[in-house]
């Protein structure tokens, strides 16, 4: 007999429900406190109580589901880790244009030559060698990395070859604005890459969570993540990887 078991994580409780595959009913179903910063105690201990009133052996739960609003009400309270910004083919004065500035809230940016023309043409060679001692530079803090370049919906090469670049020297995190938006307007795809990298460290850690607790219970299932969490900029082909690299992004005008 296959069971499901779900895990929520809010701002406040962490609830774990079993559920009955053949028979379409919970089997039993128990909260805990959501523990910030380390989420790992409230997750399994939400875990452990649902799996001891349900009777349910480890090995006999088929999947697990994740989803929580730890992002939204991040970003609804402002809060999330320190990034920075890769800004190629943009001039200084558009960081304040769509509240990227804002956003950024002191965060440090890297604004470099580059990005592509509206046929997506090369405007400028991306200077990688620069970009890495600028990251180098940034010292300890950044928990994530947001990449926006000029047109990268057009051509996506030179933030793809930022993002590989940063994965390779600071392993870190990376968003890169054209898998988030398809929109031309520049400014609002890196507000949205920003707002994204924000949360990947703590949404990376939620997962991690869970998996750690799967594994010391001994549930092998798949792990499935609600796909509104942030994109976690890290690539992969497991279920919870491809749930994480989707994010809706704006439809705008400009570059």
């Amino acid at each position: 007999m296959a069971y499901l078991l779900g895990v929520d994580t809010g701002g406040t409780y962490t609830d774990a429900v079993i559920l009955d595959e053949a028979a379409d009913r919970v089997v039993a179903s128990a909260k805990a406190l959501t523990t910030r910063p380390d989420l790992s105690r409230g997750v399994g201990g939400a875990i452990d109580a649902a799996i001891a009133a349900s009777g349910v052996a480890a090995a006999d739960i088929a999947m697990v589901s994740l989803s929580t609003t730890l992002a939204t009400n991040a970003l609804v309270e402002g809060q999330g880790g320190r990034v920075a910004l890769i800004f190629i083919g943009f001039e200084e004065a558009e960081l304040r244009r769509a509240g990227l500035d804002e956003a950024l809230k002191g965060d440090p940016v890297i604004l470099l030559p580059g990005g592509h023309t509206h046929a997506g043409n090369e405007v400028a060679a991306l200077d990688l060698a620069r970009l890495e001692t600028e990251i180098a530079n940034l010292g300890p803090g950044i928990s994530g990395f947001a990449v926006a370049a000029s047109f990268a919906t057009r051509n996506p090469a030179h933030e793809i070859a930022a993002r590989d670049l940063i994965r390779r020297t600071a392993n870190r995190p990376v968003t890169c604005s054209h898998e988030l938006s398809a929109g031309l307007n520049g400014p609002r795809r890196a507000l949205t890459a920003v707002l994204n990298a924000r949360l990947i460290g703590m949404i990376d850690h939620l997962i991690s969570a869970c998996e750690a607790h799967m594994a010391h219970l001994g549930i092998a299932a798949p792990l499935m993540v609600l796909r509104r969490l942030p994109h976690d900029g890290r690539g992969g082909g497991n279920a919870h990887n491809r749930a994480r690299r989707r994010q809706r992004g704006a439809s705008d005008r400009g570059t």
